[in-house]
């Protein structure tokens, strides 16, 4: 089965851009193909404007992303395979998602743990069953 992301990354890229928003990408600079400008990238790590405004001949497929902007008054040609990108949002408000890296996807769950969506389904089923407390609300992290 192909892979979700560059679907996924699109459309959020399309949505982001379809609200007047700013897309913004985050990348692994150290994997293989990576083709952005090195003296950006910080702990392995580059953040890109891809907004139409910042970059001209963008190409995204189910493979590559690729474009050319400007760095430093220079423009560059930039390209990156599709699971290079970390995440994608907007520069605004944050909205956008993090994509699972490959050696996430690949590592297999311990015997008898669950996902931890139905867990946190059944915590909501719970706390459904239980009268609400009075007093100040608090937040719990469900792992």
């Amino acid at each position: 089965m192909t892979s979700n992301q560059p679907y996924l990354l699109r459309a959020f890229f399309d949505w982001i851009v379809d609200n007047n928003l700013t897309p913004y990408i985050v990348v692994d600079a150290t994997k293989e193909s990576v083709d952005v400008p090195q003296e950006f990238v910080k702990d392995g790590q580059i953040v890109l404007n891809i907004s139409p405004s910042a970059c001209v001949n963008f190409s995204l497929d189910n493979e590559m992303l690729a474009f050319q902007a400007r760095f430093g008054g220079q423009p560059r040609r930039l390209s990156m395979p599709c699971h290079a990108i970390l995440a994608i949002y907007a520069r605004e408000n944050g909205a956008g998602t993090v994509f699972a890296t490959e050696e996430e996807l690949s590592t297999p769950a311990e015997p008898g743990s669950q996902p931890a969506v139905q867990d946190a389904d059944k915590a909501s089923v719970d706390t459904q069953k239980k009268p609400p407390k009075k007093g100040k609300p608090t937040l719990k992290v469900i792992k």
